[in-house]
């Protein structure tokens, strides 16, 4: 009799699917921090000119 084995695919495994969504999280987070960063900047710079 043979043992069929599952193949290590990432969303068979509940785990790595987690760690693959919160990374996609992350990484949008991330983006909206630096966003919110240079808006403030740009904000800055044009009340100075004023």
């Amino acid at each position: 009799m043979t043992h069929m084995t599952l193949p290590s695919d990432p969303e068979l495994d509940p785990a790595k699917e987690r760690r693959r969504i919160q990374r996609g999280r992350n990484v949008a987070l991330g983006l909206v921090l630096g966003g919110l960063a240079v808006l403030f900047f740009l904000i800055t710079i044009a009340k100075m000119h004023n």
